[in-house]
C-alpha cells in the first residue's frame, strides 16, 4: 500500500512498497534522473580527454636491476633506455616528376670521387656543377652498452662481453647521460653491426646502436634535368653500393 501523498507537479516522489513484504518500487523521481543525466555526460566527457587530450604512456620494457654487489655483480643505473626510433628519411624522389628540375648527388668526401662521378653524368649528357659544404655525415653504427653503475661494472661487463667473442669491446668510462659505457665498435657496415649486437645479447645486455656521425667538407653535384626529361637514378653514379660510408643520396637542389 502507499505510504503518504504522491504530490503533483515536478516536486519529489516518495517510496511505493509493494503488497508482498520485503519488495519495494522506486517511483520515477526527476533529480534521480537529472544525476543520471549528469553522470553519463562526465563520462563522455572523461572518455574524449582520454583518447584527444591526455598524452599517451608508452610502456618501455626495461633490464631488471641485480640487487648483488658481489664480485663480478653488474649493476645499472636504471632500466635500459628506449632504443631511440630510427629517424624518417626523406621522402623518396620522384624523377619523373616534371617539377623536379634539379637533383644534388652526394654528398661525397674525396674531391677525385666527385669528378669521376661528375665525368660520368657529363658523358651521359647531363649538365653537372660541383658544389662544396660542410656537413655533419655518417661514419657508421656504434654499438655499445650504457648505464653501468660503476667502473668496477664497466670491467666486469667487459669481461664478459670479451669471453662471449667481443675481442674489440673496450671501457670508455662515464658519459654524461649514459652512465658508464662499454663500446663493442663503430661498424661502417651494417651486417657487422647486428653481429656485434647479437653478441652483447647472447652475454646478457641490452645493446644500443647509435648512428656515430662526425663533420666533414664534403662535395655535391647538382644535376639539371635533361632537355629529353630525364635525372640520373644512382646506379648511373656509380655509387649505388649501400655499404657505402657516408652512402651517396639523391636530394632536391638547394634554393639559390
Amino acid at each position: 500500500m502507499d505510504r503518504g501523498p504522491l504530490p503533483q507537479g515536478g516536486g519529489p516522489r516518495f517510496f511505493r512498497y509493494h503488497a508482498d513484504p520485503g519488495v519495494f518500487l522506486l517511483e520515477s523521481c526527476v533529480p534521480v534522473r537529472a544525476f543520471v543525466l549528469l553522470l553519463l555526460l562526465a563520462n563522455l566527457l572523461f572518455a574524449a580527454w582520454t583518447v584527444w587530450v591526455a598524452p599517451s604512456r608508452t610502456v618501455v620494457p626495461g633490464h631488471v636491476t641485480p640487487g648483488a654487489t658481489a664480485d663480478g655483480a653488474i649493476r645499472l643505473l636504471r632500466e635500459a633506455p628506449a632504443e631511440p626510433a630510427a629517424a624518417a628519411d626523406d621522402a623518396a624522389l620522384d624523377l619523373d616528376d616534371a617539377a623536379l628540375t634539379c637533383v644534388s648527388a652526394g654528398p661525397f668526401l674525396e674531391r677525385p670521387e666527385a669528378d669521376q662521378a661528375e665525368a660520368r653524368l657529363r658523358g651521359l649528357g647531363f649538365a653537372v656543377r660541383l658544389r662544396e659544404a660542410r656537413e655533419t655525415v655518417r661514419v657508421g653504427d656504434w654499438v655499445r652498452i650504457e648505464e653501468l653503475a660503476t667502473p668496477e661494472d664497466a670491467a666486469n661487463a667487459l669481461a664478459q662481453l670479451q669471453a662471449a667473442g667481443a675481442t674489440d669491446a673496450a671501457v670508455l668510462g662515464a658519459d654524461e647521460g649514459a652512465g658508464n659505457v662499454v663500446s663493442l665498435g663503430v661498424f661502417t657496415e651494417p651486417r657487422r653491426a647486428a653481429e656485434a649486437a647479437t653478441i652483447a645479447r647472447m652475454a646478457g645486455f641490452e645493446p644500443r646502436t647509435v648512428e656515430r656521425t662526425r663533420e666533414a667538407d664534403v662535395f655535391w653535384l647538382d644535376i639539371d634535368r635533361q632537355a629529353s626529361g630525364g635525372l640520373p637514378a644512382l646506379e648511373q653514379l656509380g655509387a649505388d653500393d649501400p655499404a657505402r660510408v657516408p652512402r651517396v643520396e639523391l636530394r632536391r637542389c638547394p634554393i639559390p
